[in-house]
């Protein structure tokens, strides 16, 4: 059984924890793992423009998009 809880730790740096009733009573390991940074709005809401994609694919990549659907469709089993 694994139980998790993020906390802050306060500058004291001292924690007290109440172990639920499922736990056993015995011996049991404590494991302590710094949580991520988060992020920042500014890094959350970063986003790039959609014309930054503009002119990747060269223009006879697919030909014609309709022709192109087409083909894909004729592929389809009936």
């Amino acid at each position: 059984m694994t139980i998790e809880q993020t906390v802050e730790v306060p500058v004291s740096r001292q924690l007290t924890i109440e172990v639920p009733r499922e736990i056993p009573a015995g011996r049991t390991i404590l494991t302590f793992t710094p949580a991520p940074a988060q992020k920042t709005d500014a890094a959350i809401h970063k986003h790039e423009p959609i014309s930054k994609y503009f002119g990747i694919l060269s223009p006879g990549a697919y030909g014609d998009g309709v022709v192109y659907q087409r083909n894909l469709r004729d592929e389809w089993d009936d």
